[in-house]
C-alpha cells in the first residue's frame, strides 16, 4: 500500500504548522522547508482549511496556523480526508466489474488491513510527530 503525495504533503504542512505555533506560517516557507512546489501546497492547504484543520488569514501580513491542539488532531481522520472515498481495489467500486467477485475472499482481507492501518494511525495524534522539536526544527530550516 502506498498513500498519495497528497498525503504525505498534508501530513508534512501539519507538522511545520505544529511546530511554529507561535507564528503565522506561510505556504512558500513550507515549501522551501521541504522542498517541494508550492502548486501542490496550495491544493493541500485549501483541502485542510475546508476540513477545519487549519485557519488561513489573508493579506499583508497572513498566513496559516493550526485550527486546533495538535493533541486533537488525529492522523487516522487526517488521511481518511487526504486520500478521500476512493475504494482500496475496483472491485469495491459500485462500477467494478471482477468475474469471481462472488467467490473472492481478497476484498474482505483487504479491507480488514486498510481497516487496521486506519485503526493504527487514529492512535495516535498530530502531537506524537512533533514530540522532538528542536531536532525537527533544526533540519527545516533553510542555510
Amino acid at each position: 500500500m502506498k498513500l498519495t503525495t497528497f498525503s504525505d504533503y498534508t501530513l508534512r504542512v501539519l507538522m511545520f504548522l505544529a511546530l511554529n505555533r507561535d507564528r503565522l506560517a506561510t505556504i512558500p516557507e513550507i515549501a522551501a522547508a521541504y522542498d517541494i512546489s508550492e502548486n501542490h501546497l496550495m491544493k493541500v492547504v485549501h483541502q485542510l482549511a475546508l476540513a477545519g484543520v487549519i485557519e488561513t488569514l489573508r493579506g499583508k501580513g497572513g498566513g496559516i496556523r493550526l485550527a486546533r491542539e495538535p493533541e486533537d488532531i488525529r492522523l487516522g481522520q487526517i488521511i481518511r480526508t487526504s486520500e478521500g472515498s476512493t475504494p482500496i481495489v475496483e472491485c469495491l467500486s459500485d462500477g467494478g466489474a471482477c468475474r469471481i467477485a462472488p467467490a473472492c475472499r481478497l476484498t474482505a482481507v483487504l479491507v480488514r488491513a486498510f481497516d487496521a492501518l486506519f485503526a493504527t494511525l487514529d492512535e495516535y495524534t498530530l502531537a506524537d510527530l512533533v514530540c522532538a522539536p528542536r531536532s525537527l526544527n533544526a533540519l527545516l530550516v533553510r542555510g
